[in-house]
């Protein structure tokens, strides 16, 4: 199973992915992870040049070459992806497509978002056959949030060109939640709604884990049908 864990800059990823594979380990279900971008490969350090403002601001580069850099990490990890799925393993990711689709699909004019939309999920699923997630866990956080945690994380207040842009965070979280939408999509508030407040890392993996029990329990459901072949249908 596929699960991957969305969000822009400061949604808490990574610490929410540390702590369901630590509860699928306690219940001895293998599990992998992996985080993206992964900087030691060659788009990687690419990604890295880009997002340091090395290419020029946001606004000097176009979309669909950072798009192609991101997009070029993840196919230097498909085989690994998709190793670790033929394996039985439930596979944990930190951005995926979804991630490129928000970012760069935020830097393209509204009139030309939809085509460029379709042009990048087509490269990624189409041209360089990733496969498609099981499970979307979409860590929302309002921008002005995201942007104060990402700067406290890096400590000394310098931000990569996403992070420290708060007109692109805004513009990548409508297109995050327009995308939470699909049907594999479960959306979890960093904020709590009612109160305003921020939710502990404890209460976000509380509702982490009850997501994704109820999508494995329908996932095992599904390959039990598929292996007792067409006669159970």
């Amino acid at each position: 199973m596929l699960i991957v864990f969305e969000g822009i800059d400061g949604a808490g990823k990574n610490t929410q992915i540390t702590r369901l594979a630590a509860a699928l380990a306690a219940r001895n279900l293998p599990c992998e992870s992996i985080s993206f971008p992964v900087y030691s490969t060659f788009f990687g350090r690419l990604v890295e040049r880009y997002l340091s403002g090395e290419f020029g601001p946001l606004d000097h580069v176009d979309p669909h070459f950072s798009a192609m850099l991101f997009a070029g990490d993840r196919l230097k990890q498909r085989e690994r992806i998709l190793g670790a799925l033929n394996a039985g393993k439930t596979l944990l990711l930190d951005r995926y497509v979804a991630s490129n689709l928000a970012h760069q699909g935020a830097r393209v004019a509204r009139e030309r978002r939809e085509a460029f939309l379709d042009w990048l999920r087509k490269l990624e699923y189409g041209a360089y056959e990733l496969p498609a997630e099981d499970l979307v866990l979409y860590l929302r956080i309002e921008p002005d949030e995201a942007q104060h945690r990402a700067r406290e994380r890096t400590g000394n207040g310098h931000a990569d060109l996403h992070e420290s842009n708060l007109q692109h965070l805004a513009a990548a979280a409508a297109i995050y939640d327009q995308l939470a939408r699909g049907e594999n999509w479960i959306t979890i508030d960093c904020i709590e709604p009612a109160t305003g407040k921020p939710r502990s890392a404890d209460e976000i993996h509380a509702l982490v884990l009850a997501a994704t029990d109820v999508r494995l329990a329908r996932f095992r459901a599904m390959q039990a049908l598929e292996a007792a072949g067409p006669e159970t249908h």
